[in-house]
């Protein structure tokens, strides 16, 4: 197998899990508040992550460590991009959404987040530019300029598939704040994907993932301070959604998702962000017995054949 393959084995993965997640964050808000919730969820990621770490440190004490292994240590050079990826990818994008998802309904805040991957090949776009222009200057060979037209045609087919999923039970809140905080959602999960990208060259995923989960939890803290009064008591079905919540969509999702990130383009990445609606409306058919509408179908057709366009490599 490939490491093409593995990726999108991993992205798939992390797709499912993110989409079964709205059913259980519409299940446990019930007892926590928004960024509670996120605090919870991320706790749980942090304390896998250091189990994990304190098994991987006890079996190097019995065999040599690898080059890599070696470097993994936090250097002045990755604070930026860990803390910056940590707060943009988990405090921020939680921030944003769920404050986003409480001032409209989940079909606009659904049909702004399906702008990711356009926002994602723009800033990708944007960047190679940049690179030219600067290669330009220096007199050195400046990188391939171009992106493959049938990549933007998957990309805009994927965004449209979202929006018909999510029109099928469209209802305007005219919102502006909602519409802002969820523009503020999609633009923090562009900045965590190239705040994360350049850390690929020196360290592990794991590393990655780990102190980006430590930094992102700590973001949490302010905000909770505030919300504890608010704190319900939740039943044993909430407590398995809230573990379900921090150890597969925040721990091994995040894990999964930074493993595609580095084999795969950070736009091609990002388009898969677009098969989440297709999963929560096929669990909501599945497991709530929601109608599931002729034009969320055509949307769903439109998500899959929209990123397999923007997968192709020739």
């Amino acid at each position: 197998m490939t490491k093409h393959q593995k990726a999108l084995i991993a992205i798939i993965c992390c797709v499912l899990f993110w989409g079964f997640s709205f059913i259980s964050i519409k299940i446990a808000i019930a007892a926590y508040p928004p960024m509670s919730l996120g605090f919870l969820r991320f706790a749980l990621a942090a304390l896998f992550f250091v189990l994990l770490h304190f098994i991987r440190q006890v079996r190097r004490m019995h065999r040599p460590l690898s080059p890599q292994e070696k470097q993994e240590r936090i250097e002045a050079r990755d604070l930026p991009w860990l803390i910056g990826g940590g707060l943009a990818g988990d405090t921020l994008y939680f921030f944003f959404e769920n404050n986003g998802v409480a001032l409209i309904t989940a079909s606009e805040a659904s049909l702004i987040t399906g702008a990711i991957p356009v926002l994602a090949m723009t800033a990708e776009w944007v960047e190679r530019k940049l690179r030219i222009v600067h290669a330009t200057r220096e007199g050195a060979e400046p990188p391939d300029g171009k992106t493959a037209l049938w990549r933007w045609i998957g990309v805009l087919l994927s965004a449209a598939g979202v929006w018909c999923i999510a029109g099928a039970s469209m209802a305007l809140s005219g919102n502006v704040r909602g519409y802002v905080f969820m523009a503020g959602a999609a633009i923090a999960w562009v900045a965590y994907c190239f705040l994360t990208r350049p850390l690929f060259k020196r360290h592990s995923q794991f590393f990655i993932v780990f102190w980006q989960t430590i930094f992102g939890f700590l973001g949490f803290i302010p905000f909770v301070i505030h919300e504890i009064p608010q704190w319900g008591t939740p039943d044993a079905a909430m407590i398995g959604h809230i573990v379900f919540l921090g150890l597969c969509c925040s721990a091994i999702g995040y894990w999964l998702y930074n493993y595609a990130l580095e084999i795969l383009d950070v736009s091609v990445s990002s388009v898969f962000i677009n098969l989440i609606p297709v999963v929560t409306v096929s669990a909501g058919y599945g497991i709530l017995g929601e109608r599931l509408t002729p034009l969320q179908l055509a949307g769903a057709v439109l998500s899959l054949a929209g990123v397999s366009l923007a997968m192709r490599n020739k």
